[in-house]
């Protein structure tokens, strides 16, 4: 069994854009997908096709965890999908196991702050600290038993700096810079959504009634964990994906920088400053809009309508041009600031697809030749496992 299909974002994740869920299926995620994605780093309001896309992913990758966690837990004679059964299939991904087991440290850190320690464990420390830190427990008996060389249990004690959380964190914070007190209460909200506080609809979004061997709670828990870090992976690949497609063509530094946020809270003084600059270089032959070209007829009449207009003075023809102009001025600034909403800023559907190729695409001198991208290997390999299998 690879440990490779538990992580997030592996094992069938090549297959996802054309499988999907089924119709019958009634329980959505999209809109709260969306909530989390922006929390992530993508636009004010992602796009609905975008979400729907990310959410079959995200789903066929817990399906597929489900079936291969219920048949170890088969193999051990386990009537539940238990956490052990979910920490044997990342056992070779130490990166994610160890995020995996910070999150329920925390999670056990957290129980005990919410339900306290009551006055009989204060006497007993021994009962205490065995109810409290139930999932410690649980993770450090489990890796003891197939650890053979101590680099899982190695995990525990290493107190390293979570890179991908700390590239998150920053990106927040430059993605809140230049937010109002409103928006900001906006994004604290979004950032405070989960898989696990939906935990009644993600139990109907993935639909186990059909399996025999069903998942406990602490799996359960596990499993809404996975689901939100695949959505936030996907989201950080899809940002690089993005990057990789606006990059200039004159800059060669473009694809070395990292991902960032996209820039949805640009203001309109910030607009009038890029425009005075622009303004402010005419010779650049990037900042020099086109001109537009007038017939001399055009222009004359032109001409002819502002002297005519200066002529009435303070008349109803002079109301109404100034009325007029009023109207002009506040439809420009409504598209402007429509414009930034309706900016392709957002995460696009071909971004989760290009993110899904590079994941499931090997590089190397030698990918070409390996039996993921040879056709010819695999119809060699079935056909001696066939001939094999009748042999016997």
């Amino acid at each position: 069994m690879s440990s490779n299909a538990a992580s997030p974002m592996s094992g069938a994740a090549s297959t996802t854009l054309s499988s999907g869920r089924g119709s019958a299926k009634s329980t959505s995620f999209v809109a709260e997908l969306q909530t989390m994605m922006y929390a992530l780093g993508d636009a004010r309001r992602p796009l609905h096709e975008t979400a729907a896309l990310v959410e079959d992913v995200v789903h066929s990758q817990l399906i597929n965890m489900l079936h291969q966690a219920a048949e170890i837990s088969q193999v051990r004679g386990a009537r539940v999908i238990a956490a052990e059964d979910i920490l044997f299939l990342m056992r070779k991904d130490k990166r994610k196991l160890r995020r995996l087991l910070r999150y329920m440290s925390y999670r056990d850190f957290k129980s005990k702050i919410v339900k306290g320690v009551e006055e009989d464990d204060i006497f007993d420390p021994d009962k205490s600290s065995s109810s409290i830190n139930k999932r410690q427990k649980l993770y450090q008996e489990f890796l003891s038993s197939i650890d053979q060389t101590g680099d899982l249990l190695g995990l525990l004690e290493e107190d390293e700096t979570d890179e991908v959380k700390q590239e998150r964190l920053e990106r927040a914070e430059r993605q809140t810079r230049m937010m109002d007190s409103a928006q900001y209460a906006e994004y604290c909200e979004s950032r405070q959504l989960s898989f696990a506080k939906r935990a009644t609809k993600f139990r109907d979004w993935l639909d186990w009634s059909s399996m025999e061997v069903k998942p406990n709670a602490v799996a359960v828990e596990i499993m809404a964990y996975l689901a939100y870090e695949t959505v936030a992976q996907l989201v950080d690949l899809a940002l690089l994906v993005k990057q990789d497609m606006a990059a200039k063509t004159g800059d060669p530094f473009s694809h070395a920088r990292s991902a960032t946020l996209v820039h949805h809270h640009i203001t309109l003084p910030e607009l009038q400053v890029q425009s005075i600059n622009v303004k402010s270089n005419p010779d650049s032959p990037e900042n020099t809009p086109p001109s537009t070209p007038t017939t001399p007829a055009s222009s004359a009449q032109h001409l002819g309508f502002k002297a005519h207009s200066g002529n009435i003075g303070n008349g109803s023809m002079g109301q109404d041009s100034n009325s007029a102009k009023a109207k002009t001025r506040k439809r420009k600034k409504s598209a402007a600031a429509c414009g930034l909403e309706a900016h392709s800023d957002a995460i696009q559907p071909s971004h989760i697809r290009e993110v899904i190729r590079r994941y499931s695409h090997k590089i190397g001198p030698l990918s070409p030749f390996t039996v993921r991208n040879n056709s010819c290997i695999l119809y060699l390999q079935k056909y001696f496992s066939f001939v094999t299998s009748h042999d016997m």
